[in-house]
């Protein structure tokens, strides 16, 4: 597999420059590239090490001397992290997988299979599946009842998809992703402990000890096109109404999704990020790492959350929040700048009341 550097630039929509007719079959650190590599140096930091490579043609940032650094071509985007997704997207080979059906792997009879889908080594597709087209389905993936996931999508190994779950186009589950386990919802016969804290902030709680009852979920969930959920990533399926996940909604690995969570367009949970039952999350929030929501929560628009912040409580649309509890983003960095100080304030103040308590013994 090659593309021309003109190829490239015409696919990505970037500048191109030099000997655009030349070929290239990858992409490298510069340090690291060849004659047939694309060296991504998008930052001039990067450009030295260009000189310890062989490679002809750069990614650069859009103003670089691309002839000064001993190049035959370039390519010159505005916004070089940005041209890296489509140069990405051209070069992957993907994970190998074959295509066609593995003669290990069980589809139920009552399953439907679009045009140009595979299925790999050990999988099985229940009853009522209908899987759209140009979909593939890695090894040991397990696809549950009357569940529907949409075209050109990538299941990858290893990956548990429940009943009821239905996906839009382009979905991608990596590893061992869990879509459609039950909901953690338990109830006692009478008000808990937990109750109680969280009504009384601690005070007055009685201690009484009862078993745990499960709700069942009895719904399933319902995920938007262009979904990515990263490895490890678990969405539990609703109580009376599905959990919803919406379109271009990226998770990163080990991110926990409740049920009957809704989570609007085009957000971005990172790593560890855990939203709890119930709760509401608007169009284009971003969580970070770590981050965590507490249930029955509503996020507005545009909400950033920075790593390790805690959201107990409804937040207004546009704003950036971090800490815990989370608080606005400017008001959490003050915060921390005078906990950094409250050593040396002690200092200072056993200082003065040693001074005011000798003041006073000499008199």
């Amino acid at each position: 597999m090659g593309f021309t550097v003109d190829d490239i630039a015409k696919s990505i929509g970037v500048v191109a420059v030099g000997n655009t007719s030349l070929v290239v079959d990858s992409v490298a650190e510069p340090g690291l590239a060849t004659d047939t590599h694309i060296a991504l140096a998008m930052d001039p930091k990067y450009a030295a090490e260009l000189t310890k490579g062989a490679a002809r043609v750069a990614m650069l940032w859009h103003e670089a001397d691309w002839a000064g650094l001993g190049l035959e071509a370039a390519l010159l985007p505005t916004r070089p992290r940005f041209a890296l997704s489509g140069l990405s997207a051209m070069m992957d080979r993907g994970q190998g997988y074959p295509s066609g059906i593995h003669p290990s792997a069980i589809i139920d009879d009552m399953a439907v299979l679009g045009e140009n889908v595979s299925v790999g080594a050990f999988s099985i597709i229940a009853g009522g599946v209908f899987i759209g087209d140009n979909t593939i389905v890695g090894p040991q993936v397990y696809i549950g009842t009357n569940s529907k996931i949409g075209d050109g999508s990538l299941i990858r190994e290893g990956t548990k998809i429940g009943a009821d779950v239905v996906t839009g186009r382009g979905f991608i589950a990596q590893q061992n992703v869990s879509v459609g386990g039950d909901g953690f919802s338990f109830v006692t016969p009478e008000l808990s402990a937990v109750e109680q804290a969280r009504g009384s902030l601690g005070s007055d709680v009685v201690a009484n000890g009862q078993p745990w009852a499960r709700i069942h979920s009895l719904a399933g969930v319902v995920i938007g096109d262009d979904v990515e959920l990263g490895s490890g990533t678990c969405v539990d399926r609703g109580t009376v109404k599905p959990t919803r996940i919406g379109n271009g909604v990226k998770a990163d690995s080990l991110v926990q999704i409740g049920h009957n969570v809704t989570i609007g367009d085009h957000c971005l949970l990172c790593a560890q990020a855990g939203v709890a039952g119930s709760t509401v999350i608007g169009n284009f929030v971003v969580l970070g790492g770590q981050s965590g929501v507490a249930d029955n929560v509503t996020i507005g628009d545009g909400v950033i959350a920075g790593g390790g912040t805690k959201i107990l409580s409804n937040v207004p649309a546009g704003r950036a929040i971090l800490g815990y509890p989370a608080v606005k983003m400017d008001t959490q960095v003050e915060i921390y700048k005078s906990l950094r100080r409250l050593p040396r304030l002690m200092r200072d103040f056993d200082a003065l009341k040693k001074s005011v308590f000798n003041a006073g013994k000499s008199k």
